[in-house]
């Protein structure tokens, strides 16, 4: 009955500490996604080019849909060569990826050491020495002499860690975990230094076009200089007007410098992103005039968005590692069993080391576990499980962090809109304006200040209209970013072995 008893308590016994320290099944944290995106907007079938009005009586011209462009190489929706350039030699050149790269390797590494412990340690050595022993390690009278002698060994060695608590096999899923989240954080870097060279690319033409503009308004300032330098001259004004006309140059001189300052700053960033040392790298001038082609990003489902997001990916990896790690801390607190052999030979010379009569082996097994460790087991599989809490914390907030950018960039681009519709309008009224007032001070029915005013209104609604450009093309940049590089649920970055292997 004893025996009976045993039997059925032994295997129960053994399926209790297995289950004790084994790393626990891994649960996908709960996460609430929405139905929609907030601020998506669907575009009807057909409308491509209608205006849409939105709920705040905003208008905006829908642009070209981008259904039909590559989703892995989304700056091809832009249709511009030099941009394909730039991110492809940023892609080869850059230091950053370049380092995330060596962590990818890194990465991978580990995880084949670990994956090593599978598998048994096999080894060899081969040594030779001379040796005098005592006259009592030969087992000698005392003061007997003893001759040197040389020895010579081989042996063939090998071990192997049984797996009994899932030690082995949890410290190679916590290995592979994080091998993933390495892999996954380059994609987020790589993603990251397309979308930084695409923005930086359209400030510098956005700068472009904004200096195009003052440059214009500059050229008006000096003929309005010579103008009434002229009429000053002839009596027909005072120094006031002339006085102020000098003083709009200066003015409008001042402000072409202050940009070249800012593009310069983002020529140097541009050159950073490429790889190339700024003092050899000089972008040409390529004013941004047209916004018209810019891609509309469909923002597709939320819930989408966790299997786009590559900086998503790395925290779900780092979940996974951070769960297996539970495992390998509880194992320590159990039996590790070691099996151990060696074979080879002894003998006073190299060619008595391979005698039959020379031979030695040995296998051996050993069992070891703690038995006072001062807490130190327990507290690491506390710590282990604080590492899961913080991983799943950082997982959520990655979450909660990528649905604001999206709605954020989503919400910009249809305000960008509506304000580049409204400015528009604006710059057509305002270069009525300034056309009536050089009319009515050249009849000598308007006053110079009004003339100045609005000849300094359409230049700021023209500056305003040029910026308005640049922040669209930015913010559509930031959107596909946001979205994980695509607009689709196939959408996959670039594999790390296509890139840096």
């Amino acid at each position: 009955m004893k025996t009976m008893i045993a039997r059925g308590v032994a295997p129960l016994m053994a399926a209790l500490l297995l289950t004790a320290c084994a790393a626990p099944e891994f649960k996908q944290p709960a996460i609430t996604t929405p139905t929609a995106f907030k601020e998506s907007q669907t575009v009807p079938a057909g409308a491509a080019n209608d205006v849409r009005s939105a709920a705040d009586g905003t208008t905006w011209t829908v642009g070209r849909p981008a259904e039909a462009q590559p989703r892995g190489e989304w700056w091809r929706a832009f249709h511009d060569e030099t941009l394909n350039g730039l991110i492809a030699e940023a892609a080869a050149n850059n230091q950053s990826l370049t380092v995330a790269a060596a962590r990818v390797k890194q990465a991978r590494a580990i995880a084949g050491i670990a994956e090593a412990d599978r598998i048994p340690q096999v080894g060899v050595g081969v040594g030779a020495q001379r040796e005098r022993l005592s006259p009592l390690e030969a087992s000698l009278p005392k003061g007997s002499p003893v001759a040197p002698a040389n020895v010579y060994s081989a042996r063939l060695s090998a071990s192997y860690e049984v797996d009994l608590f899932g030690r082995v096999s949890s410290n190679v899923a916590a290995a592979r975990g994080d091998a993933g989240a390495v892999e996954a954080t380059y994609r987020s870097v790589l993603l990251s230094l397309q979308a930084d060279v695409a923005q930086t690319y359209f400030r510098l033409r956005s700068l472009d076009a904004e200096i195009a503009t003052v440059n214009h308004t500059v050229q008006l300032r000096e003929e309005s200089v010579r103008v009434t330098g002229r009429r000053f001259d002839a009596g027909d004004i005072g120094e006031f007007d002339l006085s102020r006309a000098k003083t709009e140059l200066a003015t409008a001189r001042s402000e072409a410098i202050g940009l070249q300052r800012q593009r310069a700053a983002a020529e140097h960033a541009l050159a950073v992103l490429l790889g190339k040392p700024a003092s050899n790298f000089t972008a040409p001038s390529a004013p941004l005039s047209d916004v018209a082609a810019l891609p509309v990003i469909p923002a597709g489902l939320p819930s989408t968005l966790l299997e786009r997001r590559p900086d998503i990916a790395s925290a779900q990896r780092s979940m996974e590692a951070a769960n297996a790690r539970i495992g390998v801390a509880r194992s320590a607190m159990f039996p590790a069993l070691n099996l151990s052999a060696g074979a080879g030979g002894v003998g006073t010379s190299f060619a008595e080391v391979f005698k039959w009569s020379s031979r030695s082996w040995l296998l051996g097994a050993a069992l070891s576990m703690p038995l006072i460790d001062g807490g130190r087991n327990r507290n690491n599989v506390v710590r282990s499980e604080a590492a899961l809490e913080e991983a799943v914390g950082s997982y959520r907030q990655s979450v909660l962090t990528a649905f604001a950018e999206v709605e954020d960039n989503l919400a910009g681009l249809r305000i960008l809109a509506g304000q580049s519709a409204e400015i528009e309008a604006g710059v057509i009224s305002a270069r009525r304006s300034a056309d009536l007032a050089q009319k009515l001070y050249d009849a000598g029915r308007g006053s110079y200040l009004e003339l100045l005013d609005a000849q300094r209104n359409l230049a700021n609604v023209e500056r305003n209209a040029v910026q308005l450009r640049g922040d669209r093309a930015i913010t559509t940049v930031a959107l596909i970013r946001a979205l994980g590089g695509g607009w689709d649920a196939t959408t996959r970055a670039d594999d790390t072995a296509q890139a840096r292997n």
